[in-house]
């Protein structure tokens, strides 16, 4: 996937299409990172490349369930849980759960013909906005584009401190870029360019 969203056609298409951006540069940042390494903290916070990935596609599970208005219990244990990896977890684990979710996204909001549906505002949690009743199925997805955004900064800081990787030169490796003067492809520490 390249490093920018294509032409869009339409509204639809160009909230799917950035939120798919969003989760792709979110994955890159546990390329070629050990077990490990993804549950390394290596900054003031206890966040970690492999549990920001977990969680934001935990949310994004959340979000379309409000659109479905399907009952989600309040459970505090298993929304702390979705920040980090579980013993014998993996990131090929998180990946195809993300995958599942991701389908699951682009069904429902394939099968909705007004993105201004109005999706119902959880009073309960604290910073949702008491003086508002509904946001629609388009705030939805410009919601997860911001949180998964937000995250994948956080994961890209945590990664550059983990080993020094930087979105660019983990994308070229991971596509398969050819060098440039002014890139080189990321590669595990150690390793000589051949």
């Amino acid at each position: 996937m390249p490093g920018q969203v294509g032409a869009i056609g339409n509204e639809r298409e160009g909230l799917l299409a950035y939120l798919a951006q969003m989760r792709y540069v979110l994955r890159l940042t546990a390329y070629g990172l050990t077990p490990d390494q993804l549950r390394a903290a290596p900054t003031a916070s206890s966040l970690t490349v492999g549990g920001l990935i977990k969680h934001c596609a935990s949310v994004e599970e959340g979000w379309i369930s409000t659109v479905l208005r399907e009952a989600q219990p309040v459970d505090y244990q298993a929304y702390a849980d979705h920040f980090r990896l579980a013993d014998g977890e993996t990131i090929e684990d998180v990946f195809a759960y993300y995958d599942r979710v991701a389908v699951r996204t682009e069904k429902t909001i394939a099968e909705i013909a007004d993105l201004g549906q109005d999706v119902p505002v959880d009073h309960s949690v604290p910073w949702n906005p008491k003086d508002l009743d509904n946001w629609s199925v388009r705030w939805v997805l410009l919601h997860l584009i911001q949180e998964t955004a937000r995250h994948a900064g956080h994961a890209d800081i945590i990664r550059e401190g983990i080993d020094g990787g930087t979105a660019y030169p983990i994308m070229a490796a991971a596509e398969d870029w050819p060098d440039s003067p002014w890139m080189q492809k990321w590669q595990p520490a150690g390793e000589q360019r051949g």
